[in-house]
C-alpha cells in the first residue's frame, strides 16, 4: 500500500471502516500510524470491527472508547476543499455483530452536513458519501444485508446532490449505481486492503480503489481502478476500470 501511495500520489485516502479485528487499542494505535505514514490527509469511519465484540461491558456503555481514545475522536469526520466534500456517516453501532444502520439524527443532517451555498466552486464540487455498511445490493454483493433504512440515507444523499458513496464491510469490490433514489449516484465498495479476510475471487488477496475525479468542459467524471494485488509482481495492479458519469 505505500508504494502504490508513493507511485501514484492520490491527493486523498478514504478508509470505510474496519481499521482494526478486536478493536484494541494497540491496533487502533497502530493504524493510525500506518495512514499517517501514507503521507495524503485521510477520513476514516468506523467499521463493525472496530466496536468491541468480546468486551461485553466496554461494548454496551463504551463501544467507541477506543476507538476515540487511540485513533481519532471523530466517529463522523469531514472534509472540504475547492474540488471535494467527503463526509462520513458512522453506521457500526453496539447492538449489532455485523449489521448497521443510520439514525434518524443522521438522515435527518445530510443536507446540513453537505453544504450548498449556490456559489460556482460549491455546484463544482464531487460529493462524497462515507459509510462502511452496503446501501443497495449490487450483483457482487448479493447475500449481504444492506444497512438499515438505507434506502432514505440514498435518497438524502440524492437529495444532497451527492455524487459517490463509498462502503466497504463485505470484502467484495463492487462498483454500480444506486437504484431508484432520482440521482446518478454511484456506489463504490471497497474490498480488504490491508488483511486477509477477502472474499470470493478476492480470498487471500489484497484490493482497493483509486478514484481520478474529473471536472472537465464535458462534464464531471470519475474513474475508478479496482486494484488486485499481485503476489508474482509484490505490487498493486489495475483488475478493473470503471467510468462513471456523475450528474
Amino acid at each position: 500500500m505505500e508504494a502504490l501511495v508513493a507511485d501514484r500520489r492520490p491527493d486523498f485516502v478514504v478508509v470505510s471502516g474496519d481499521l482494526t479485528q478486536r478493536a484494541r487499542p494497540a491496533q487502533f494505535r497502530q493504524a493510525r500510524r500506518f495512514l499517517r505514514g501514507l503521507g495524503p490527509p485521510f477520513l476514516a469511519v468506523p467499521g463493525n470491527h472496530d466496536v468491541p465484540m468480546y468486551r461485553v461491558w466496554e461494548r454496551l456503555l463504551d463501544r467507541y472508547g477506543a476507538y476515540r481514545r487511540h485513533f481519532s475522536s471523530d466517529l463522523e469526520p469531514s472534509f472540504r476543499d475547492e474540488k471535494l466534500e467527503v463526509v462520513g456517516f458512522n453506521t457500526a453501532f453496539n447492538l449489532t455483530i455485523e449489521g448497521g444502520r443510520f439514525t434518524s439524527r443522521q438522515l435527518t443532517a445530510v443536507g446540513e452536513r453537505f453544504r450548498r451555498d449556490g456559489s460556482a466552486e460549491s455546484r463544482g464540487r464531487v460529493r462524497i458519501a462515507v459509510a462502511h455498511h452496503p446501501l443497495a445490493a449490487l450483483p457482487e454483493l448479493m447475500g449481504w444485508r444492506t444497512a438499515r433504512r438505507s434506502d432514505e440515507a440514498l435518497a438524502a444523499f440524492a437529495a444532497a446532490g451527492v455524487d459517490l458513496v463509498l462502503a466497504g464491510h463485505v470484502h467484495v469490490a463492487a462498483v454500480g449505481l444506486a437504484p431508484d433514489c432520482g440521482r446518478r449516484l454511484w456506489l463504490v465498495h471497497s474490498g480488504t486492503s490491508t488483511s486477509r479476510r477477502g472474499r470470493g475471487t478476492e480470498r487471500g488477496r489484497n484490493t482497493c480503489n483509486l478514484i481520478t475525479l474529473d471536472r472537465g468542459p464535458a462534464g464531471r467524471s470519475a474513474t475508478v481502478e479496482q486494484m488486485l494485488w499481485s503476489e508474482r509482481d509484490e505490487r498493486f495492479e489495475t483488475e478493473a476500470v470503471h467510468d462513471c458519469t456523475l450528474a
